[in-house]
């Protein structure tokens, strides 16, 4: 009977010491288990943190991206554009090279009209010098002189208008004068008066110097003898 109280005892501490042992492990256990719900909750809020950040990010980056997207449409509008400009300006310069091309043709032709003109007009200097020299040698009085067909006597005056007329008595009266000094006295136009003094020389009633621009008129001995006699007679 005591050996059974005995066993039973120690049977009961052995079974309260296991409990407890194991009371005790379930407690860490659930101590650690705690722990690791704690450890895994905020590394579930740290993910979640992270995750949001990335997701604010891939936002920000979506955003960069459809501007960009939007500014590449504009510059490739804006490409197109500047190469159709670039399209017109290579025609503009294809037809303004044409241009250039016709003109230095064309400035060729006249440098050879000038060269052409140049090339008479040293011919005429060379003929106008054989003709001084031809005159000097014929001891011309005034070589700068010009003196066209004598005038008959007195049919002279018939053919005259009354301007002329009144040119012919100034330069008998007054002497040598130039176009602008007769259009001061007859009141003519400047071509009016340079085309009456062209005319009465190129008629034989007048002499001209050509010294000088603009030239000087003198009216002939000889017209002043007939407007003398014509003086007289009236």
């Amino acid at each position: 009977m005591d050996w059974l109280m005995a066993s039973a005892i120690i049977l009961l501490l052995v079974t309260v010491g296991a409990f407890s042992f194991y009371y005790r492990r379930l407690r860490r256990l659930a101590e650690e288990n705690e722990r690791a719900k704690s450890l895994v909750s905020d590394i579930v809020v740290s993910f979640n943190k992270q995750t949001q950040r990335q997701e604010e990010k891939l936002d920000a980056v979506i955003q960069k991206t459809l501007v960009f997207v939007s500014r590449n449409s504009r510059v490739e509008s804006r490409l197109e554009t500047h190469g159709n400009q670039i399209a017109q300006i290579s025609t503009r310069i294809g037809e303004l090279s044409t241009l250039k091309q016709e003109a230095e043709a064309h400035l060729k032709s006249l440098d050879q009209k000038i060269a052409e003109v140049t090339r008479s007009e040293e011919e005429l200097m060379e003929k106008m010098k054989g003709l001084e020299e031809k005159s000097q040698r014929l001891a011309i009085p005034e070589a700068n002189i010009e003196a066209v067909i004598p005038i008959k006597q007195e049919r002279a005056l018939a053919p005259l208008t009354p301007t002329e007329l009144a040119v012919l008595e100034t330069l008998a009266n007054e002497g040598e004068k130039t176009a602008p000094e007769i259009k001061a006295k007859i009141n003519l136009t400047r071509e009016h008066t340079a085309r009456l003094m062209k005319k009465l020389y190129e008629s034989g009633y007048l002499e001209r110097t050509t010294g000088k621009i603009p030239f000087a008129y003198r009216i002939k001995e000889e017209m002043q003898k007939i407007l003398k006699k014509s003086e007289v007679k009236a």
